[in-house]
């Protein structure tokens, strides 16, 4: 018997490949991507009317070969030549590093900004990472820049990409339920991304992209001055923290990132949204350090 997904099922799988970035759909039909252009078109062209073949002629006989019959539909030696197929030639996988070039050039960038509108003019017109030739918008950051808790990710999605703000989809709605649970909201918070532009498809940035951006996070965690800093998710934490710990264990206890200026800002490390929506039974966890930044902020505001 055949059963059928109910609505909410595939709304919610529809859901699902939204947040993973899946946007385009892709063909049906296979194609053999080796094959030129024009045979591929004389491949799947459709058949022709033509008129009735002349009377067969017998064939003079010829030799047999044990060789196989050619396949129509193999690359030809046009296409192998094309792109450079090469079966026998050992292929050495080459290791991405740093450009360390693009990395001095986004720390001169980010040290010559007085203010956030300058990093974000100077993040706007830096052409070192590949990323933003393939992102839609410049993702800087929401809320209230003189606010005393500053939040940060790792990077844009979808949504984020498409709208220039961080956190605005279903992992953004959760976070605004996060923040109102401590009483707050994004006029009492900062939000930023650790890489400002959407890996495509919403892939992992590589760490050359994410060495290329931290100039950029730092200073602007500097030029913002928070009281408190929240990491969300593994890979900010790693990078601000500089550690290779896992969230899990960085999680609960605070930690304290150092600013280039030599301000130490306490640091708390907590799960991503995003993670929380695949896994809600650790979003006890997620109160328990948010309960801490709201302690924290309030044993700061006392002591001002």
């Amino acid at each position: 018997m055949v059963k059928f997904l109910s609505r909410d099922a595939l709304r919610d799988i529809l859901a699902f490949f939204r947040e993973a970035g899946v946007d385009e759909p892709l063909d049906e039909t296979p194609s053999n991507r080796l094959l030129s252009a024009a045979r591929l078109a004389q491949k799947v062209a459709p058949p022709t009317t033509s008129p009735a073949p002349p009377p067969a002629v017998p064939a003079m006989p010829r030799a047999v070969s044990d060789k196989p019959a050619a396949d129509p539909a193999a690359p030809s030696a046009e296409d192998h030549e094309r792109f450079a197929f090469v079966p026998d030639r050992p292929v050495t996988p080459t290791a991405a590093v740093p450009d360390e070039g693009q990395v001095l050039l986004a720390r001169e960038l980010a040290r010559k900004a007085r203010t956030l509108d300058e990093l974000r003019d100077h993040m706007s017109a830096f052409e070192g990472c590949n990323l933003r030739y393939t992102a839609k918008s410049l993702v800087f950051a929401d809320g209230n820049p003189e606010a005393d808790l500053m939040l940060v990710g790792e990077a844009p999605g979808r949504d984020e990409d498409i709208e220039g703000l961080p956190f605005v989809g279903r992992s953004g709605q959760l976070l605004d339920r996060m923040l109102a649970a401590i009483g707050r909201d994004r006029t009492s918070a900062y939000i930023a991304n650790v890489i400002p532009w959407r890996p495509p498809g919403n892939r992992t940035p590589t760490p050359q992209e994410t060495e290329i951006c931290r100039p950029f996070i730092e200073r602007q965690i500097e030029l913002a001055n928070p009281k408190v800093l929240v990491t969300l998710g593994g890979p900010s934490a790693k990078v601000l923290l500089r550690t290779t710990d896992g969230v899990l264990r960085l999680r609960g206890g605070w930690k304290a990132h150092v600013t280039e200026g030599g301000v130490a800002v306490p640091t708390m490390p907590t799960l991503h949204p995003a993670y929380l929506l695949r896994t809600p039974a650790h979003k006890r966890l997620a109160w328990r350090d948010l309960l801490e930044v709201k302690a924290k902020l309030r044993e700061l505001a006392a002591g001002s």
